[in-house]
C-alpha cells in the first residue's frame, strides 16, 4: 500500500472503523462510513492534509451514515452508495438527499487520479459494498476479519452474502489488506490470504451449509 493513503479513524459507542482513503500523492480522498464524530474526521483530513472530495456509504444502516447531515452542511460532496441500497433505504436518501450518486456493481470512482471500484456485495443489506482502493478492501459490514455481516435483519438475505463472499471477494488478490467496518478483532487489518484461511465464513462448500451455520439460533 506504498501509493496509497488510508487513515482508520475508531469512532461511536459500536466500535466502527471510519476511513479516509486515497492516493499519497494526491490531497484527494474519500471517506467511507462519515458516522458518529465528523469533527473528528474533519481534524484527521487537517492533520493529514488531505481534502474531502466524497463520501462513500458502505450500507445504510445508521452506525455508519449518521454523520452524513452534519458532514454534508459542512462539505458540497457527493454520497455514492450501491443504488440497491438507494433503492432499499428510504433512511439514506432522506440523509443524503441530493449528494446522493448512486452507483452500480463495479462502477468505478476517480480520486486524485486513481480508480476505484465499488463492488456490489448483499447479503447484510441489498446494496452493500465494498470499496475496492488498489490493494484495500474497505468493507463496511460485508466481512470482518474473522467473521461477516449479520442476515437476519430487514434486507437480510445469507445466499447472497454467500455468493458476494465466495464469488465476488473470491477474485480480490490475497496481498488485499481487509479493512473492516467495526473493531471486532485482535488486529484491526489483515491480509485477504489470512482472513479466507482463518475466517469461517469462507471455509463452507455450498450455499446450503454457509445458511444454516450463519442463519443458527443466536445465543
Amino acid at each position: 500500500m506504498e501509493s496509497l493513503y488510508v487513515r482508520q479513524l475508531k469512532l461511536g459507542s459500536m466500535d466502527n472503523f471510519v476511513y479516509l482513503v486515497g492516493p499519497k500523492d494526491s490531497a484527494e480522498v474519500l471517506v467511507v462510513d462519515p458516522a458518529w464524530d465528523v469533527p473528528a474526521i474533519e481534524k484527521a483530513l487537517v492533520e493529514d492534509g488531505k481534502r474531502l472530495v466524497g463520501a462513500f456509504v458502505s450500507h445504510c444502516h445508521g452506525d455508519h451514515t449518521n454523520g452524513l447531515p452534519e458532514l454534508l452542511a459542512r462539505h458540497d460532496v457527493p454520497v455514492y452508495a450501491q443504488r440497491a441500497e438507494v433503492d432499499f433505504s428510504a433512511d439514506l436518501r432522506e440523509l443524503a438527499a441530493g449528494a446522493l450518486r448512486p452507483l452500480g456493481p463495479g462502477d468505478s470512482l476517480t480520486v486524485g487520479g486513481r480508480v476505484f471500484q465499488a463492488l456490489h456485495t448483499p447479503g447484510h443489506t441489498p446494496g452493500s459494498h465494498c470499496l475496492l482502493a488498489q490493494d484495500a478492501l474497505v468493507s463496511g459490514d460485508t466481512v470482518f476479519i474473522n467473521g461477516c455481516g449479520r442476515c437476519d435483519m430487514r434486507g437480510g438475505d445469507p445466499e447472497a452474502m454467500y455468493r458476494s463472499l465466495s464469488q465476488v471477494l473470491l477474485k480480490v488478490p490475497d496481498s488485499t489488506r481487509l479493512f473492516p467496518g467495526h473493531d471486532y478483532a485482535n488486529v484491526p487489518v489483515a491480509a485477504m490470504s489470512d482472513v479466507r484461511q482463518h475466517n469461517p465464513y469462507f471455509a463452507f462448500p455450498d450455499v446450503a451449509s454457509f445458511v444454516a451455520y450463519r442463519m443458527r439460533p443466536r445465543r
